[in-house]
């Protein structure tokens, strides 16, 4: 069952990972939610991640689950950005490539159905 996901980007400049590699490089609505519509669909980022880390086989491999369904759509609305995600993936997955991606510069609104 899907799930959707309303969130927000507060501040879209400061939406960034710590990581480079991992991190959004977007600066409009449009840009941020084809970021994130990918790091659903295909284990890309995931597995970049992954071989970034000190022991990549003891990463527990459920992160890197994917949903080819995902979709986003991002919408800008003055300053921030509001981003609604349905997918079938779990929060933990969705919420682990948002901290990729993100790092703290985002907020989860609400959640429903799909």
């Amino acid at each position: 069952m899907a799930t959707r996901y309303y969130l927000s980007l507060p501040d879209p400049q400061k939406a960034r990972g710590s990581d480079s590699a991992c991190s959004f490089s977007a600066q409009g609505a449009d840009g941020f939610a084809a970021q994130l519509q990918d790091a659903l669909r295909s284990d890309v980022l995931f597995e970049r991640w992954r071989a970034g880390q000190e022991d990549p086989d003891a990463v527990d491999p459920t992160l890197g689950a994917t949903d080819p369904d995902a979709t986003v759509h991002g919408q800008q609305d003055h300053v921030h950005i509001d981003l609604v995600v349905t997918t079938t993936l779990p929060g933990a997955v969705l919420k682990h490539r948002l901290r990729l991606l993100a790092g703290s510069g985002w907020e989860l609104r609400d959640v429903t159905a799909a």
